[in-house]
């Protein structure tokens, strides 16, 4: 693809990305992500009711009355990114990949933090990191980010999220909103996500194909796993093949949310072909009704 084809796609998809940020959930982001702690702003006079552990003991004994030292909320977050780009990323049975899918998801996370002045940053991985960026502010960097996730040429084809995860936690020192991008056909990676999780907000973006969930009934055919490029002839016409893919379909995704359940890190599953505004949005609310319930 040449230089100009890909800076079109990139805008294409940065002013389709930002007009959803503007007008279903820019502010529901605002809402449901806070910042590091509080910082100080000022001092003013004590007031009945003020927590006496706030009291700014220098001003108090210059001015000889008590006063209590004010904070405000720190809004800025360090937004992270991890985005799977293994070869499997490259599959879709739709009018888009999976790979196409995340790009589109991250760009607008990636605006959302950007409106918010936050900081975003990247990291893609196979089953190694292939390419990090640390978290930055601006629309160029963003844009950045979408490029990247769009068009890096990984080095190695197969998935090992424990190796993102931990790199995360050696890369990324300060709390950060971790969105994790991928299909989730890895190694186990529970122990890797649960230590992950304690220190940082992870969300998991599970992206699949409708394609991957059901055989369709095409006869004896010959499947290549894109990660090994080991092939398999498969008798799709049998009913039991067919059962069989179904079962192992629902237990791999039965394990990945009881894994998600035990580390309590939040879903948001997305479907190549589907639009992924009401899932995004979906989870938004869901937040804010958690935050409003504590």
């Amino acid at each position: 693809m040449e230089a100009r084809d890909i800076l079109k796609k990139i805008r294409r998809i940065e002013i389709r990305t930002r007009r959803r940020v503007d007008a279903a959930f820019g502010g529901q982001y605002h809402a449901i992500f806070k910042g590091r702690g509080m910082n100080f702003e000022d001092v003013r006079a004590y007031a009945s009711g003020d927590e006496v552990r706030f009291i700014d003991r220098n001003v108090t004994a210059r001015t000889g009355e008590l006063h209590v030292k004010r904070f405000v909320e720190e809004r800025e977050l360090n937004v992270m990114l991890l985005v799977d780009v293994s070869a499997s990323g490259a599959f879709g049975t739709s009018d888009q990949t999976k790979r196409e899918l995340a790009a589109e998801v991250a760009a607008v996370l990636a605006f959302s933090a950007v409106r918010n002045q936050d900081k975003v940053g990247l990291l893609l991985f196979t089953d190694d990191v292939e390419l990090f960026l640390p978290p930055r502010k601006g629309r160029s960097h963003a844009l950045r980010i979408v490029r990247e996730v769009l068009f890096f040429q990984p080095k190695r084809t197969g998935t090992k999220l424990a190796a993102a995860l931990d790199a995360l936690a050696h890369l990324v020192r300060r709390r950060a909103v971790a969105f994790v991008l991928s299909d989730f056909q890895s190694p186990d990676f529970s122990k890797a996500l649960a230590v992950t999780a304690r220190r940082h907000d992870v969300v998991a973006m599970p992206v699949t194909d409708p394609a991957e969930e059901t055989l369709p009934d095409l006869g004896r055919v010959t499947l290549e796993d894109p990660e090994t490029g080991e092939q398999f002839e498969v008798n799709t016409s049998s009913a039991s093949v067919r059962e069989q893919h179904q079962a192992a379909v629902v237990a791999r995704r039965t394990q990945l949310q009881g894994m998600l359940r035990r580390s309590r890190v939040d879903a948001v599953p997305l479907r190549t072909g589907e639009d992924y505004l009401p899932a995004l949005t979906g989870f938004f609310r869901r937040r804010e009704r958690r935050i409003a319930a504590r």
